[in-house]
C-alpha cells in the first residue's frame, strides 16, 4: 500500500477535474445536448468527486482508500468518457467501455466497505 501512496496526489486532481467536467457537461445537456448521455455522465461525475476529495483527505483512516479512490477514479472516467465519445464522437472509447467503468465503479466501493474492516493505517 505504501507504492498506492504516492499515487494519492492523482487522486485530488482527479477529483477536481470530475467535478469541473461534471458542471460543464450538465450545462452541455441543458443547452441543447443529449441529456440521456451527458446527463449520465455529469450525475456521475459529479457523484464520485466528491467521494475521491473524501477518500483523499481520509486516506489515514480507511486503510483501502487510495486503492479505492483510484479504482473510483479510473470507473468514472472510462464509464463517463464512454458516454462523452458516444455524444460528441458517434462511436464508443472501445467495445464494452461503460460496462467495464461501471463494473470498477462498483469494485471501488467495494474496496471503500472492505476498509471498514481493516485497520486503520498508522499514523506517522
Amino acid at each position: 500500500m505504501a507504492r498506492l501512496d504516492k499515487l494519492r496526489p492523482f487522486i485530488l486532481f482527479t477529483s477536481g477535474l470530475m467535478g469541473a467536467c461534471g458542471v460543464g457537461l450538465a450545462a452541455a445537456a441543458s443547452h441543447g445536448g443529449d441529456t440521456l448521455l451527458l446527463g449520465s455522465a455529469s450525475m456521475m461525475c459529479l457523484a464520485h468527486a466528491p467521494v475521491l476529495l473524501a477518500l483523499y483527505l481520509g486516506h489515514q483512516q480507511i486503510r483501502t482508500a487510495t486503492l479505492a479512490g483510484l479504482i473510483l477514479g479510473l470507473g468514472t472516467i472510462v464509464f463517463a468518457g464512454d458516454l462523452v465519445a458516444r455524444h460528441y464522437l458517434g462511436s464508443r472509447l472501445f467495445p464494452f467501455a461503460a460496462p467495464l467503468g461501471g463494473n470498477l465503479m462498483i469494485l471501488g466501493w467495494l474496496a471503500i466497505a472492505i476498509g471498514a474492516f481493516l485497520r486503520a493505517v498508522a499514523r506517522r
